[in-house]
C-alpha cells in the first residue's frame, strides 16, 4: 500500500475534563431501545419478552424504557409501527408509478414476497398481534395514515392497466394487496409445517424462486383483461 493509500490519521479528540457530564442522545438512545425490542418481540412475542432484556440488547437501563414509551404495550405497539413504516416506505421506493402496469404490478409481486423473505421479523411480529386480535394497533393514531398510500399506489396501477386494456375492471386494490401479500407470507411463515406435511424442503433455493414466480405468474393471471 502506498503513502497516499494508506488512511490518514484522525485528530485526536480533545481530552474530557474530569467529572464533565456525558452529553446525552436522546434520540439515538430511543432507537436503541427500539431496535432492541423488535428483536425481543420478533424472537418471544409479546408475552415472552421481557423488559430486562430489551435494557440488556441496548445497554439503556429499564427507567429509559418507561420514560421513552411508557410501558411494555405501548413499548410493542411502536414496535408495530415501525414495522409497519419500514415496508410502506420500502414500497415508495419502488417508484412503481413510474412503470408500465403490468411491469409494476410484477415488481410489487417480488418485492412483497422478498420483503418478507428477507424480513421474518415482521411476520413474527404481525403474526404476535394477531393473537391479541389487533389490540394493540387499535390504539395506534397512524397505523391507517401509514398504510393508506399502498392502496393508493395500487389503485393508480390498476386504473392505468384498465385504460391501456390489458387489466379487468372489477378489481378492489385492497383485495388485490391481501392476495398479494397473503401468497407470499402464508408460504413464508408456514414453510416449516408446509415442508414436513408435503415431504418436500419449500426452504430450498429452487423452491422459493419458482413460489416467487408462481406467485407473480398468479398475479397477473388473474389481472388479465378478459377476451368475453
Amino acid at each position: 500500500m502506498s503513502i497516499l493509500e494508506r488512511p490518514r490519521a484522525r485528530p485526536s479528540a480533545p481530552a474530557q475534563k474530569k467529572n464533565a457530564p456525558v452529553r446525552r442522545d436522546p434520540a439515538r438512545t430511543r432507537e436503541r431501545i427500539l431496535q432492541a425490542a423488535i428483536g425481543e418481540f420478533s424472537e418471544k412475542g409479546l408475552d415472552g419478552a421481557r423488559v430486562d432484556e430489551i435494557a440488556r440488547r441496548s445497554r439503556a437501563n429499564k427507567r429509559l424504557i418507561y420514560h421513552y414509551f411508557g410501558n411494555k404495550d405501548e413499548l410493542f405497539l411502536a414496535v408495530l409501527e415501525r414495522a409497519y413504516d419500514d415496508i410502506r416506505h420500502a414500497e415508495a421506493a419502488l417508484n412503481l408509478d413510474g412503470l408500465d402496469p403490468e411491469t409494476a404490478m410484477r415488481r410489487l409481486t417480488e418485492f412483497s414476497f422478498d420483503y418478507s423473505a428477507s424480513n421474518p421479523h415482521f411476520i413474527h411480529l404481525v403474526n404476535s398481534e394477531n393473537l391479541y386480535g389487533a389490540r394493540h394497533l387499535r390504539q395506534s393514531k397512524r397505523i391507517l395514515k401509514l398504510n393508506s398510500p399502498v392502496i393508493e399506489m395500487l389503485r393508480r396501477i390498476l386504473e392505468r392497466g384498465q385504460r391501456e386494456g390489458v387489466f379487468r375492471k372489477d378489481v378492489d386494490p385492497l383485495q388485490l394487496y391481501v392476495s398479494i401479500a397473503a401468497l407470499g407470507y402464508f408460504y413464508l411463515s408456514n414453510n416449516p409445517t408446509l415442508s414436513v406435511v408435503f415431504g418436500r424442503d419449500l426452504a430450498g433455493a429452487r423452491e422459493v424462486r419458482a413460489r416467487r414466480e408462481h406467485n407473480v405468474a398468479v398475479v397477473l393471471g388473474f389481472l388479465k383483461q378478459r377476451s368475453d
